[in-house]
């Protein structure tokens, strides 16, 4: 590292929980962001600036004036550009440092697998089931571990999935047929406070910094719901279901899976 980066990460470096070995572990890095709305945003930009080494950002959906409440990597300027190519441009503003990847077609199949194989973490800012279970799918199969998080009107999710340790997927929490029975809401419909969205993308980043640098208590299997209303957190232990439908033993190494479009609205 020359003396920019000791300077631009120095911060960060002082810390003993993260020192040169943590910052050196976190450049040679690679995380990919599923959905660029208002979780990936927050995310996507502490993630560039803590200097991950390398960015996939994976999104086919254009910049929407109501985007810009809470999707802060967005501009008035973007106005029905692919977000993608706003976030390339807004993250290279901040850090011109990471390396760039932008995906901005449809991820599904072997491109999804592809893109997640070759990830170190994903993180999952999408908005619905579909594609969350697709994504989950694709991080079971290729032993990636998964930072979860969803956000709609005054109410925040987070979880942590370690399939690379053997631990419960997100179909453990959520069984697609059960999910398939829940009634579906959007924040177009319902609503969302952008700080909500903030703090949220902001703990993904965090999640998959700890885990790349190895500081702290691992989260593996937990998940944890925040109140914005109270300020209140509620956290629990999810245990790996042996019938799970994706990471159960009946279904290893189950067919590819596939993903609809990442139409992000949160």
């Amino acid at each position: 590292m020359d003396d920019s980066g000791l300077l631009r990460y120095s911060r960060q470096i002082m810390l003993p929980e993260v020192d040169m070995a943590g910052q050196e572990a976190l450049s040679g890095s690679h995380v990919l962001i599923v959905g660029l709305g208002g979780l990936g945003s927050a995310a996507a930009l502490y993630l560039a600036a803590a200097g991950i080494g390398t960015l996939t950002l994976a999104d086919d959906d254009r910049v929407d004036l109501t985007n810009l409440q809470r999707q802060i990597l967005h501009g008035a300027a973007d106005l029905e550009r692919p977000k993608t190519e706003s976030a390339r441009d807004r993250l290279h503003a901040l850090n011109p440092e990471p390396e760039l990847r932008l995906l901005s077609r449809r991820l599904e199949g072997d491109a999804l697998l592809e893109a997640v194989a070759a990830a170190d973490v994903v993180l999952d800012g999408t908005d619905n089931f579909a594609t969350r279970f697709n994504v989950n799918h694709a991080c079971v199969i290729t032993g990636t571990p998964l930072v979860s998080g969803a956000a709609i009107r005054l109410e925040g999710q987070l979880a942590v999935f370690r399939p690379d340790r053997g631990g419960a997927c997100y179909a453990c929490l959520f069984p697609p047929e059960a999910a398939d029975e829940a009634p579906r809401e959007s924040c177009s419909e319902t609503g969302i406070l952008g700080p909500v969205v903030g703090v949220i993308g902001s703990m993904q980043a965090l999640e998959a910094m700890r885990i790349i640098t190895g500081f702290g208590t691992p989260a593996d299997g937990r998940f944890s719901a925040w109140d914005a209303a109270s300020g209140e957190w509620q956290r629990f232990t999810v245990a790996r279901d042996p019938d799970c439908s994706v990471c159960g033993e009946a279904h290893a190494g189950d067919a590819t899976p596939t993903s609809p479009q990442l139409k992000t609205e949160n």
